[in-house]
């Protein structure tokens, strides 16, 4: 699943390449009878809604929060798009197959564009330039719905999410409070909840409980003050470090030019099982181990 930096550098591309673009047209294939997207646009009703209410607008910006995209409408909308396990949008120029109901890049674009995970495109937004912004999610489960932007923040999409961990304001005792109300859980399932702290997955989780010396399957409450303030300066440089190298591609990750990012070439323990410990000094080997139902990695020797 696309985390923080995942989703950073993708706004960063939408304002780069879409804002003060107007929207012309919005096309989807994805389609449920499921009562719990009856506020996406897998709901016919709804995406006809959507529709209406994005055409003829300009994108004016382009934010994240947690692991959220928000494209800000001219007219007080915001489209809101979560990428979920396998989604990633990108900005090109696309033709659509009538016989096929399916977007294709123009002949004339980039390599990037073609790459074969970015070929299973479920939402397009067309833009009065001639290109467009898709949404690319092989598994389709990606969420796309729309809000009153000075609603957004306050709507049930929103409101019940933790704090941004790299918020100038948001400080070492901040990140304990926060992380403390989950006692009895493992570490490696606190940082993943979203209402705790925002933006974290598996990958930098790993990679920041690598950083900071602790096993993932520590309970909360046995994490010591000194390895607080070691997990919060590891998730700073860890987040940070993922957008320097533009994301993570691992798995189905592209940017909005269907390019890969590099931090998985970063790893000090994500997906590394068997593999030495690059820990200087460390005689350690990368285990791989199940908690609370989600995949973890770390050192057998230098976490604790």
């Amino acid at each position: 699943m696309p985390e923080l930096p995942e989703v950073h550098t993708t706004v960063e591309g939408i304002r780069s390449t879409a804002v003060g673009k107007k929207i012309t047209d919005v096309w989807t294939d994805l389609y449920s009878k499921d009562k719990r997207f009856a506020d996406s646009i897998k709901n016919p009703s709804f995406f006809k809604d959507l529709k209406k209410r994005s055409l003829g607008a300009k994108i004016v910006k382009s934010e994240r929060r947690a692991k959220n995209i928000l494209i800000h409408l001219s007219n007080n909308e915001t489209i809101l798009v979560h990428m979920k396990m396998t989604g990633h949008m990108m900005y090109g120029k696309y033709d659509y197959n009538k016989k096929t109901n399916s977007w294709s890049p123009h002949k004339n674009s980039s390599d990037s564009l073609r790459d074969p995970y970015n070929r299973f495109v479920h939402f397009v937004i067309s833009l009065n330039n001639g290109s467009h912004l898709v949404l690319c999610d092989s598994r389709k489960f990606a969420k796309v719905t729309i809000e009153k932007t000075d609603k957004i923040f306050t709507s049930k999409h929103l409101k019940d999410l933790g704090p941004e961990p790299l918020e100038k304001n948001f400080t070492q005792k901040d990140f304990k409070e926060r992380i403390s109300k989950k006692p009895s859980w493992p570490i490696k399932k606190a940082l993943l909840d979203q209402t705790l702290v925002v933006g974290i997955g598996n990958i930098y989780s790993d990679e920041m409980l690598f950083l900071s010396g602790i096993r993932p399957d520590r309970f909360v409450r046995n994490i010591k003050d000194s390895e607080y303030k070691a997990m919060f300066i590891a998730m700073k440089k860890v987040l940070k470090k993922g957008i320097d190298f533009g994301g993570d591609s691992m798995s189905d990750y592209r940017n909005i030019y269907g390019e890969r990012g590099a931090f998985q070439h970063r790893h000090n323990a994500y997906r590394r099982t068997g593999e030495k410990c690059t820990k200087k000094g460390c005689s350690g080997t990368i285990i791989r181990k199940v908690i609370a139902g989600r995949s973890s990695h770390y050192c057998d020797k230098h976490q604790k």
